[in-house]
């Protein structure tokens, strides 16, 4: 089904808050364009629960969209033309009839919606103008992806405006991929995009990065009696480009010993026989990091596994069980080249303290500074806010849901 209600979309606790956020938008838009608009689109953030650093090895990974969504108010129009105001920041303007990649707008906006358009054409679907007012909920340096959402926002434009909702889902997230490394000029992986458009608890597995198999998992998180808790540590991801992209250089350096582009094709059997030479070539580090691989692209099927039988308990195992190899083996919660600030720490000893055996927490995202993720007890949402946001200041704790549905046209009635 390509269109959903506000009701559809949003938890209850919810509607009220999203149905006065579109009449915002309604608003903003007739203000800007001195018309209404026509149509309405959504694109929610995306939680990342199991597979910490699998994707760019060609892993498995699990994710899930979020309640966080980047919303569009929109009108189609005939003059080729792309407008987009997104709330607090410059127009964007992208005339379809040039779509090459453009050096000066990488880093942009206007490159991925540049980008996706292109995507489109290249994959011969039909693309055309419109104007558009987005706002976004979803939290910038959160590890919940606000430039995949807004992509996938844009590729559900299209789809909708021009093509009757026939590209799918998982079409418009390699297309948003596609737009984010070649024309934004940031080589991300595919995750972040798929979870966007896909939305749900879904495993990806990325043994053919081109043909990436997906599938769904039903569950209830809130049924369950739990919520899903983002905490910002307000760390700074500046300078840490060099700590990121080590993570996947050592992995395929242990790959090469075996003569293999990437870890997926390397058994763990494999590399525990040869610790001892690779230890010699490559470091430590780097052992571990293909250690790491190895483990937690089986994890994820048992994160599955656990999920569709309704064993939470058994899933929480697997959660803590990724968090403790992140931090150990994959070592991306803290940066070595600046020990005073470990802020990923300081939120995970916290959340171990409060949570004890009940829930599951661990290291969200890329790592080193930023978020981490935890389950928590719904009767303890008020006492685990109120600790984090005492160590990390007001705002730093976001209680979300998951979404069932990634992005989507929004029927407002």
């Amino acid at each position: 089904m390509a269109v959903h209600t506000i009701d559809e979309i949003y938890s209850p606790d919810a509607r009220a808050m999203q149905h006065a956020r579109y009449a915002l938008a309604v608003n903003e838009f007739e203000k800007l364009y001195k018309t209404l608009p026509t149509r309405f689109f959504s694109a929610p953030g995306r939680t990342e629960v199991g597979g910490n650093h699998t994707d760019h090895n060609h892993g498995r990974v699990m994710a899930a969209g979020v309640s966080l969504d980047v919303i569009a108010a929109v009108t189609p129009t005939d003059d080729g033309i792309i407008e987009v105001e997104s709330a607090g920041f410059p127009v964007d303007r992208v005339d379809l009839s040039d779509l090459s990649v453009r050096k000066e707008e990488e880093g942009s906006s206007a490159a991925l919606i540049r980008g996706v358009a292109a995507g489109f054409k290249k994959n011969g679907h039909s693309i055309g103008g419109f104007k558009a007012y987005t706002t976004s909920n979803v939290l910038k340096g959160s590890g919940l992806s606000s430039s995949a959402a807004f992509e996938v926002l844009i590729g559900n434009i299209l789809n909708g405006l021009y093509n009757d909702h026939s590209v799918s889902a998982v079409e418009i997230a390699q297309l948003s991929q596609y737009a984010e490394n070649v024309y934004f000029g940031k080589p991300s992986g595919l995750m972040d995009q798929m979870a966007s458009s896909v939305g749900g608890f879904i495993t990806i597995d990325f043994a053919d990065p081109a043909k990436p198999v997906i599938n769904e998992i039903d569950f209830d998180l809130e049924a369950s009696g739990y919520k899903l808790c983002i905490v910002d540590t307000k760390g700074s991801h500046a300078d840490l480009t060099p700590e990121y992209a080590a993570i996947p250089k050592e992995m395929k350096e242990v790959a090469s010993y075996f003569a293999k582009s990437v870890l997926r094709d390397v058994s763990r059997e494999e590399i525990v026989e040869n610790i001892a030479p690779l230890r010699e070539k490559y470091g430590d580090r780097a052992v571990l990091r293909a250690l790491h691989f190895a483990d937690e692209n089986d994890r994820v099927l048992r994160e599955a596994d656990a999920l569709r039988k309704g064993d939470l308990d058994r899933f929480f195992d697997e959660v803590k069980a990724s968090g403790r190899s992140s931090y150990m083996y994959l070592q991306n919660v803290f940066a070595p080249s600046d020990p005073a600030h470990q802020g990923l720490s300081m939120a995970l000893w916290t959340a171990s303290e409060l949570l004890g055996d009940r829930g599951a927490f661990r290291v969200h995202g890329g790592g080193f500074a930023g978020t981490i993720q935890a389950f928590v007890p719904a009767g303890m949402i008020d006492k685990f806010s109120s600790a984090m946001e005492k160590i990390f200041g007001e705002r730093s704790c976001y209680v979300l849901s998951v979404r069932p549905f990634g992005g989507t046209e929004v029927k407002l009635g």
